[in-house]
């Protein structure tokens, strides 16, 4: 069940959203992590039955933490006739010469850097578009993390154009929650690759995670609504601010 939850999840955001359309050429930034893992599998069967005529490829952009075993990946990947293809990356030793005053890593020079090397691959396999693995609970928790740190009311957009560099991104899992991905990687056996990533569960963002996670085990209605709050834009009031004028 959990598995066909999901592609209705990717289904719902594909049609709500306009995601996906003929002759698109897709490629998913695979982690190895089981976001990205599962998005590579589930667009893959997703296709079989779109409405729409798309090809999906994975990349894997080799960021050089050490000990990262992609081996049962492409076993995985081979024997469904997935495409995952490896990029080599020195984004991990551009990362040590510019860690933080305190040694840490910088995970938001570490986006950049990812961000802009997938783009490049997927322009190099004939991609037009990269779908990130983004699901509705990175949503809200990047929603409260931008009004806590920025004083803003936003979140990443299910589908964006960057004219910069020419493409579109998309984030068909945006309606799918963390729990219901942990299950249909469960149930299809998907192998997970773990992160040696010397920052991994040590973030900003696993603090949100836990804070919301306590907020939803008291007031479980709380993690539908948040994630409808931000696409309900009939029900929108904030403030709008009218000046006296000055004599």
């Amino acid at each position: 069940m959990s598995m066909k939850k999901i592609l209705g999840c990717i289904r719902k955001a594909d049609e709500e959203f306009n995601m996906i359309q003929d002759g698109d050429t897709v490629c998913v930034g695979v982690s190895g992590g089981k976001d990205s893992m599962l998005l590579l599998y589930s667009m893959a069967l997703y296709k079989k039955f779109a409405t729409v005529d798309f090809n999906v490829v994975g990349i894997h952009i080799e960021m050089g933490f050490p000990n990262m075993d992609f081996s049962k990946a492409d076993e995985f990947c081979q024997k469904n006739d997935i495409t995952l293809y490896h990029e080599p990356s020195q984004i991990y030793e551009i990362l040590k010469l510019n860690k933080t005053d305190d040694g840490r890593l910088r995970c938001s020079l570490c986006s950049k850097f990812k961000k802009a090397t997938v783009i490049d691959a997927a322009k190099k396999y004939g991609c037009n578009k990269v779908a990130f693995a983004h699901h509705g609970d990175d949503a809200v928790e990047t929603l409260f993390m931008n009004m806590i740190y920025g004083g803003k009311i936003a979140t990443f957009l299910p589908k964006m154009y960057l004219d910069r560099t020419d493409m579109n991104f998309i984030r068909p899992l945006i309606l799918a929650s963390e729990t219901d991905i942990v299950s249909a990687c469960t149930q299809a056996n998907i192998p997970i690759v773990p992160s040696t990533c010397p920052a991994d569960k040590n973030t900003k963002r696993e603090e949100f995670k836990n804070l919301l996670n306590d907020l939803y085990e008291k007031y479980p209605q709380s993690k539908s609504n948040l994630l409808l709050s931000l696409s309900n834009e009939q029900q929108i009031m904030l403030w709008h601010k009218e000046p006296r004028n000055k004599k």
